[in-house]
């Protein structure tokens, strides 16, 4: 939902408003916002209009217009009702499509709203500057309800101040100019059922100097080089950009409150700096600040610059000078990575420890000062939390504006900046976006997902960003899990066969790539056991499988589970995140327990047995999950071997907690320090103590043609052909081709969840190549109707794009307001195109579809997944410039009352078996079974001498001979030795993959 500030209308003519208030002779007439008449609509961006907001479902008010006797102007007011337990409000917005309004001339905004003397806030909010209503600067105050009935509030603008949530620190150029107003939004106060009323909303009086001149500085932190003179630029903006009436005066002095010695660490500067009457907005003036050197090794110190404005704001912050630390064993990069931890970690206080196990929202952190406040040691994104514009220079700025925090703490130990990258740079507007990983898995390829992870970490680290919350590392086994997709499937050797994708993330397992300028830091999750919930076990909200239990054996855990993590660990991964899920380990007396607090499995089986080197950090306030209070989950996670927590906005909290109990005992020194060498090994090793900032040379190749590619191919190959009847594919350009369907032409809807947003969302989200704008790339004569509305007739041949719309996490689980049904309207197309025409069904989901009696009327089902935004891959497949390869990467159900189904399970009976997928390669593979027996024989061969590729193209071979004699009629008995073939394969028993197939084989044919 928006949570954006957005301005009204201003559009009718002042005299239309009944004047409430006394004005000055010289005021400009009032001009009007909002009547709430009727003449503006409620309507979403971009076009004008009032729109509702919340953070979930229940959180956006009801608004009505309605006629009231008692209207202050007018007869009607705008009146709603809420109760808001996140955040929740509305908001007026002008078109995008019109020019931005001027508000410079007057005073400030005011407004009559009817008090219910509730005692709370009430946020006001106005978007200035920028492109449009969705790319401008937040402005916010806020108002106390503590009064009964009609009441005038009036709001000077300069006592708007600048909001540095859900935008980049800095912003556009951080000067309310008011020359280009976009609406405005009202905040609701949380914690109760409310009702409101309000009308009239206009600007009123003449803007003084006093209110729209500020002085503002280049930046709140100035690191410099000991002996070397610091440089503090003052610059002077005005409300309008007009020239000052009067002069303004900024004297300034150093003071010794900082840590550094006048005398000794630096020159004492003093004086005044004028700006004359006539000075126009956007002048500037520098403040030099000369530091002393000398032969001792230090900390960084700092130096604040006092400045006391006359005429104007001043700045919001004393601006600091800081001394750079210098001469100290940790900062010398020639030494072993191991000293250098060891050496700074023996300077730290606990407070400094404590910090660098903390990790927040960077919405939280506002302008970024609580960064050394609170030795802040990293800051995420969650998904959608980008900055505005969302572009990689914006990107940049705003984390390289949280690194210079940073800085001005005593050992300058730099911010590890965290993102959820699960399918490329997916927050990032403009970035290449891969298939999501079930796509991948089907592809079979371990080198291209290698290739993905490459393109993915370049393009994040491009930003400035060197951390990526990926791979997810789940093996799936229930489709109704609406993380499903997030999985490379449900075969733990299928996973662990994909883990290449660390490789390309990271480098070297040994680390030695981490410094490059396009590698990230890469994380292993979600430990242990995600993917294996029990439906109905979930007691998060409404969920009903994410986040439950996951019930095994200690044998199940280790064949099935924590098999891809050992992997992991031998590939190097950096860090790893444990699950929001709770561990039921049969036979161990402890029942379900979370995660987050089984030092079992963290410090023995994690850091102990698999010897894993890297840090372990917690997923979104996942501790909160812990039962106990604030004290109890900080233990008793850490304890655990939890090394950094992530508590987005409740940081200040958790570091005092964490300081507090690692003072009385509770959490020793040795697993404090434990934890910190860990992080700052991983800080180390990605070169930031030398490299902080981002480094953008690599940005001209996020979304580039040459990432793309790889996009493309890993979409072709992720196509799985589950029926061909007829070879109805590929297609040929000569047909005239009718596509319909939900997902024919959605950018958003093929890319999925995880992308510019946490939930994603249907539509033209970000740049991308559609599945309808493939074909027509791919020269074919296409009619596209989305509902198959339009004449049928007169085509060759029908494609129907269907499946889902995008989810993420619980809030995609099916009971939670989804199903493995196809929508009524998807539906509706597949059966009429159908029946009119041959036919190919493409389905675009995270997850299998039923598909039940449709079957049989269909005559080409192909599984697309979740191809990301390059639909010219799909395209590829089904006009024959690559051939159909994928395999499915999980079993694809008849019914949901077969779920969960996987591979190696003793009933099984499937739509279609794991592993399964046809191919339009121009030769398939034929044969009987003297041919199968032949190969079988070569198979052990190769078994037997290692020839991995020899193997397997042996085993692939056979696969493809058995599908065309077993895709007429699937049956339990040919499923079942067909799935568990690729199993087999997947594990290197070539031989006994032959065997399978041959067993599957003879069923088909008897």
């Amino acid at each position: 939902m928006r949570r954006t500030a957005l301005l009204a209308s201003a559009t009718l003519l002042a005299a239309l408003i009944p004047m409430v208030s006394a004005q000055a002779a010289d005021d400009p007439a009032p001009v009007p916002i909002d009547r709430f008449e009727g003449e503006v609509p409620f309507a979403s961006p971009p076009a004008e209009g009032i729109f509702t907001w919340g953070s979930d479902t229940d959180d956006p008010p009801t608004l009505q217009l309605g006629p009231r006797p008692d209207a202050p102007e007018g007869d009607q007011v705008l009146t709603g009702t809420y109760d808001i337990s996140g955040y929740g409000g509305f908001t007026h917005d002008f078109a995008f499509a019109e020019p931005a309004h001027d508000w410079s001339a007057h005073k400030g905004v005011r407004f009559w709203w009817e008090g219910q003397n509730n005692g709370k806030k009430v946020a006001f909010e106005i978007k200035d500057g920028g492109a449009d209503g969705e790319a401008s600067e937040l402005w916010t105050t806020s108002f106390t309800d503590d009064f009964t009935g009609w009441k005038q509030i009036e709001i000077p603008f300069g006592d708007f101040a600048y909001r540095t949530d859900y935008q980049p620190v800095g912003g556009i150029d951080h000067v309310l100019g008011l020359t280009e107003a976009w609406g405005y939004a009202v905040t609701l106060p949380v914690g109760i059922k409310g009702q409101f009323a309000m009308d009239g909303v206009e600007l009123y009086g003449k803007a003084d100097q006093s209110l729209r001149a500020s002085v503002t500085t280049d930046s709140a932190v100035h690191p410099t080089d000991e002996g070397r003179t610091a440089s503090v630029k003052l610059s002077l903006g005005t409300i309008g950009s007009a020239p000052i009436d009067e002069p303004v005066t900024v004297a300034y002095e150093t003071t010794a409150t900082g840590t550094a010695t006048p005398g000794k660490d630096y020159t004492p500067v003093t004086g005044t700096i004028t700006f004359p009457a006539g000075t126009a907005s956007g002048a500037s003036r520098t403040v030099d600040v000369p530091t002393l050197k000398d032969k001792t090794a230090e900390s960084a110190e700092t130096i604040p610059l006092k400045l006391t404005v006359t005429g104007a704001k001043p700045p919001d912050e004393t601006p600091q000078v800081v001394v750079d630390a210098h001469g100290l064993p940790y900062l010398n990069s020639k030494l072993p990575v191991q000293q250098r931890v060891a050496d700074l970690l023996s300077r730290m206080s606990l407070a400094e420890k404590a910090g660098q196990m903390t990790q927040a929202e960077r919405g939280a952190v506002g302008n970024g000062g609580d960064i050394a406040a609170y030795d802040l040691g990293s800051l995420l994104s969650g998904g959608g939390s980008t900055p505005t514009p969302n572009t990689p220079e914006a990107w940049a700025k705003m984390i390289d504006s949280f690194q210079l925090r940073a800085q001005a703490t005593r050992f300058q130990i730099p911010l590890i900046y965290g993102v959820d990258a699960v399918h490329g740079h997916n927050n990032l507007v403009g970035a290449t976006v891969m298939p999501h990983n079930i796509g991948l898995g089907a592809s079979r390829d371990p080198q291209l997902a290698q290739k993905t992870g490459a393109v993915t970490a370049a393009e994040v680290r491009a930003t400035g960003i060197p951390w990526d919350f990926a791979p997810c590392l789940c093996v799936s086994r229930d489709e109704r899990w609406g993380r499903a997709y997030e999985s490379f499937g449900e075969d733990p050797a299928l996973v662990e066969s994909m883990e290449t994708v660390i490789q390309g993330l990271q480098g070297a397992r040994d680390g030695r790539d981490l410094k490059d300028d396009d590698k990230v830091l890469a994380t292993a999750k979600h430990f242990v056991g995600d993917g294996g919930t029990e439906y109905g076990s979930s007691t998060t909200g409404t969920y009903t499988i994410d986040q439950g239990v996951t019930k095994v054996t200690r044998q199940q855990l280790e064949a099935v589970h924590l098999a891809p993590y050992e992997t992991a660990v031998n590939r190097g991964v950096g860090t790893v995140m444990p699950s929001y899920s709770s561990l039921d380990l049969l036979g161990d007396g402890q029942g379900p327990v979370k995660m987050h607090t089984r030092a079992d499995m963290i410090n023995g089986v994690l850091k102990g047995r698999m010897d894993f080197d890297g840090f372990v950090i917690s997923d979104w306030d996942g501790i909160d999950q812990i039962p106990g209070d604030r004290a109890s989950d900080v233990r008793t996670s850490i304890n655990a071997g939890l090394d950094m927590i992530m508590v987005p906005y409740a940081y200040k909290d958790f570091h005092s907690t964490l300081v507090a109990e690692a003072e009385a005992g509770r959490i020793s020194e040795e697993r404090v320090d434990d934890a910190v060498s860990r992080i700052l090994t991983q800080k180390f090793r990605l070169g930031l103590f030398e490299k902080p900032y981002a480094d953008t040379s690599g940005a001209s190749e996020i979304g580039s043609a040459e990432h793309r590619a790889v996009a493309r191919r890993a979409a072709a190959e992720s196509q799985v052909l589950l029926k061909n009847a007829q070879g109805v594919l590929p297609l040929k350009k000569s047909q005239r081709v009718y596509v319909a369907g939900s997902n024919a032409d959605d950018i958003g809807n093929q890319s999925g969840g995880w992308t510019v947003t946490w939930q994603g969302a249907s539509g033209d989200i970000t740049p991308g190549t559609t599945v309808l704008e493939g074909m027509r790339k791919a020269g074919g004569d296409v009619t596209y109707s989305k509902d198959a509305s339009a004449p049928l007739s007169g085509h060759d041949v029908g494609v129907v794009v269907v499946g889902e719309s995008p989810y993420a996490e619980g809030l995609g689980d099916v009971g939670n307001g989804h199903d493995l049904e196809l929508s009524a309207a998807d539906q509706a197309a597949v059966d009429k195109v159908c029946a009119a025409m041959k036919c190919a069904v493409l389905i675009v989901s995270g997850r299998p579809q039923l598909i039940g009696d449709r079957l049989g009327d269909i005559d080409a089902l192909v599984a697309s997944w979740l191809p990301g935004t390059e639909g010219d891959g799909v395209a590829d497949v089904l006009y024959g410039k690559r051939a159909f390869t994928g395999q499915l990467p999980v079993t694809w159900p008849k019914s949901e009352a077969q779920l969960p189904i996987n591979v190696g399970d003793a009933a099984y009976d499937p739509q279609f078996p794991y592993g399964w997928g046809l191919t339009t390669l121009t030769k398939v593979p034929e044969g009987g079974t003297a041919t199968l027996k032949a190969l079988g024989i070569a198979a052990r061969a190769a078994e037997r001498a290692g020839a991995e590729e020899a193997g397997r193209a042996i085993v692939t071979r056979v696969r493809l001979i058995v599908q065309q004699a077993g895709q007429k009629k699937i049956t339990a008995a040919f499923a079942k030795p067909f799935a568990d073939a690729d199993h087999l394969l997947l594990t290197g028993r070539y031989g006994e993959a032959v065997e399978k197939l041959t067993a599957a084989y003879r069923v088909a044919t008897d």
